[in-house]
């Protein structure tokens, strides 16, 4: 707490903020006071990051947090109450409106006179209606509070444009499998908040179950380890979780996928070999385990995109532009929803025509320069203001294809002594199979060209 005045009746932050029953759920009780304490999100709030120096100096603006259930969009917003020494106000969106915020504005007016400012956290925002967002507006905009909003949903959807061009938009990730394991560690240990007391031992199978069922989710992931200590007997002073337990207490059944282990690389070379061999049902198969597993949508996304341009390539040029638009929706969207453009790409490029011929062609030029180095530019493709290409000025001209019958004319492109056997050689599938008449027939009459 950075200190600050409080009226009789105001208490500070530190104060209310982290009480917390002892018959609270697991997930409450361990929830973090401290950044130091605080787990992920480090490209927000890491040593360097200016979000972590605006707490620590106390100088906040109004801020929106944006991300999945349980990756500690709260919980920041609790940890800045307690470093702030202004009030902080916790209201839900689902619980609260337009007059309790009256009640908070006339409280933060007085304040203001004293010197006080204060913080307006509001969770789930996304659920307030346009009027009630509007009721805010002004307030925010001429400092009466410094709002802190938190959302699961697309802000640029569900938040009106002008309240959030005066906040800072923060996206959060979901947790990482490597974070998760800190927080279940921390839980098992601590003898205060957690269940140190309980003595639990937590087996490697079920640990690596539990953070790949939470998919992200700090909550879920303690939710169902307490589920499973309090389940489990005691023997010999020791409660034992193993997989079997972490999974009646999930309710849910493990697949045989570790995010890490050899059958993370079998799935998803089943699933690129599926589509590869345009096998939909299959591709969708092993996205659905994927996905199920907790796999990062991303980096699911990112192999679509390698997929389309080496495997599908120019047979259907749309394959590519669909995955990398899959890409950014991925980004955009977010789970859950990213499940369906992922769905969509993948049925795409299973059912698109197939080629290869990019993939070959650049290999083979690769090969070219392994196998001789690089050759000299043509004198006609030199840059006239170089050295060479003064040089060459005149002896060599170079022609414009513009300015030639189906924008087309035969020059030297290549460097001297590069063999004639040719890179790309366009296959007769789909798309592709046009693109090959089209050069078949610049070959043969080295004029306009065919479709």
């Amino acid at each position: 707490m950075a200190g600050g005045l409080f009226d009789e009746d105001e208490v500070s932050p530190a104060a209310h903020v982290f009480q917390t029953a002892a018959n609270a759920p697991l997930a409450a009780r361990m929830r973090p006071t401290t950044l130091g304490e605080f787990v992920g999100q480090q490209a927000l709030v890491g040593p360097v990051s200016h979000l972590r120096k605006c707490i620590e100096t106390d100088r906040l603006t109004s801020l929106l947090f944006w991300g999945p259930p349980g990756c500690g969009k709260s919980t920041l917003a609790r940890i800045i109450a307690g470093a702030t020494s202004a009030v902080f106000e916790d209201y839900s969106a689902v619980t609260s409106g337009v007059s309790d915020i009256r009640k908070v504005i006339e409280a933060a007016r007085a304040r203001i006179k004293r010197g006080t400012k204060t913080v307006l956290f509001i969770d789930e925002i996304h659920r307030w209606n346009k009027s009630q967002q509007d009721a805010l507006l002004p307030h925010v905009e001429d400092g009466t509070v410094i709002l802190i909003g938190a959302t699961t949903e697309n802000p640029l959807f569900e938040l009106n444009g002008a309240l959030l061009s005066r906040m800072r938009l923060f996206r959060f990730e979901p947790l990482s499998s490597e974070d998760l394991r800190r927080v279940l560690e921390h839980a098992c240990a601590d003898q205060d908040r957690g269940l140190g007391a309980l003595k639990v031992h937590l087996e490697e199978d079920a640990m690596q179950f539990l953070c790949g069922m939470a998919a992200g989710d700090a909550r879920r992931a303690l939710n169902a380890l307490e589920a499973a200590a309090l389940a489990v007997d005691s023997v010999e002073g020791i409660r034992v979780i193993t997989l079997d337990a972490a999974q009646e207490a999930a309710q849910q059944r493990a697949p045989r996928y570790d995010r890490v282990g050899d059958e993370h690389y079998n799935t998803i070379s089943a699933f690129i070999k599926s589509i590869r061999g345009s096998d939909p049902d299959a591709g969708l198969y092993w996205l659905a385990v994927m996905l199920n597993a907790g796999e990062d949508p991303r980096f699911i996304a990112r192999r679509l995109v390698i997929l389309a341009s080496e495997d599908v390539g120019n047979a259907d040029p749309m394959a590519l532009v669909l995955a990398n638009a899959a890409v950014q929706a991925v980004l955009f969207v977010g789970m859950p929803e990213s499940r369906l453009i992922l769905s969509q790409t993948v049925c795409y490029l299973a059912a698109a025509a197939k080629s290869n011929a990019c993939t070959i062609a650049i290999g083979r030029a690769e090969q070219e320069i392994a196998n001789n180095g690089v050759g000299m530019v043509p004198g006609a493709l030199r840059d006239p203001r170089s050295v060479m290409g003064k040089a060459v000025a005149g002896k060599a001209p170079y022609r414009y294809p513009h300015d030639f019958p189906g924008h087309y004319v035969e020059q030297q492109y290549l460097p001297d002594d590069i063999r004639s056997t040719p890179y790309y050689e366009p296959t007769a599938e789909g798309a592709e199979a046009r693109i090959a008449a089209r050069m078949a027939a610049r070959k043969q009459g080295g004029g306009p060209s065919t479709p």
